[in-house]
């Protein structure tokens, strides 16, 4: 990963490359998903990025003091060794510190460039990945973001071979009672020459027993697109939700003529975000759609804090407590 690489992560807030933890390996099927009866509350830990580099052992121990019951990790990287690492944790020692502190992890996100990327399509890039999730008892993989090098000139055959490539990475991950993911972002709301929009490429054309998708509310949100009826149209394919709000005072869309062609970096850099309840987002009418999504797991996200980070979470966590899972 390359100095340019890293700044446009922590710029965008994308957290990709990772590895994760999680038990049950569920089936995300359609109109008929049982109705969901969501207790837990959960936090996509690229949110404490920074806290988790200087002291990740900390930081987890504040997350569970809070109230969260599990996390969705994220940064996996190879050491000099080979050996994978996250902020500087073994897989076992990340492991047993969730277990320390009460912490479940159902989900994950991981690097699946090399997999997803037209010419390419490595499949040992995702067998490596699928190994360290049997490892930790994971059920989700889920591929945050297409690859980077292709995020501004994403095309309808683009979205297809990722759609195939993410049936075939199913097919693989349940041989190991794993399920593949996608994680949206607002580019994949942007219409296509043909028409098209690159979610619905992806769901349309992927098996929705082997294939399951998290969808960002807030980055639906910030494209214009009504999430509660975005359930209807693909219902039983979301049974992850990242949950985080939008600045009051910049709920300008990003996706439409003005928007479809400008550089993501440029459209990233002035977006702002809130603590979950204190922003415009309606998620008490989004969640009233959760068992038509398939919702399971619902993860508090935040991908600029201007405040502590841990009274940010905290204020996100009581607002999804108190109010959306009541």
């Amino acid at each position: 990963m390359n100095f340019n690489r890293r700044t446009f992560l922590k710029q965008a807030g994308l957290g990709v490359a990772a590895a994760y933890v999680t038990p049950s390996f569920l089936s995300c099927n359609s109109a008929q998903s049982p109705k969901t009866t969501l207790t837990e509350v959960g936090l996509q830990l690229y949110t404490l990025r920074d806290q988790l580099a200087d002291d990740a052992a900390s930081t987890l121990a504040r997350v569970a003091e809070i109230g969260y019951n599990h996390v969705e990790t994220f940064g996996a990287e190879a050491d000099a060794s080979g050996q994978i690492q996250f902020w500087g944790l073994g897989v076992r020692d990340l492991s047993a510190l969730l277990q320390e502190n009460g912490l479940k992890s159902y989900s994950g996100h991981y690097d699946l460039s090399e997999f997803l990327t037209s010419g390419d399509g490595n499949e040992e890039a995702l067998k490596a990945y699928l190994d360290i999730a049997a490892e930790l008892g994971q059920t989700y993989v889920i591929a945050p973001i297409p690859p980077l090098l292709l995020i501004d000139k994403m095309t309808a055959d683009n979205y297809q071979f990722m759609a195939d490539q993410l049936n075939k990475g199913g097919a693989l991950a349940a041989k190991s009672g794993l399920k593949i993911g996608y994680h949206n972002h607002f580019w994949e709301f942007r219409t296509l020459t043909d028409g098209n929009k690159g979610l619905d490429i992806l769901i349309n054309h992927t098996d929705k027993d082997l294939v399951a998708f998290e969808l960002d509310l807030f980055w639906s949100e910030k494209s214009g697109t009504d999430s509660a009826a975005y359930f209807e149209t693909h219902p039983g394919r979301f049974p992850l939700w990242h949950i985080k709000d939008m600045d009051k005072s910049n709920t300008t869309k990003v996706t439409g003529p003005d928007y479809d062609e400008k550089p993501v970096m440029e459209i990233v850099s002035a977006i702002s975000y809130a603590e979950v309840g204190t922003g415009s987002i309606d998620f008490k009418k989004i969640m009233a759609e959760k068992d038509t999504a398939g919702l399971q797991y619902a993860f508090v996200e935040q991908d600029v804090i201007t405040i502590d980070p841990y009274e940010s979470i905290a204020k996100s966590y009581n607002y999804v407590k108190t109010e959306l899972l009541k």
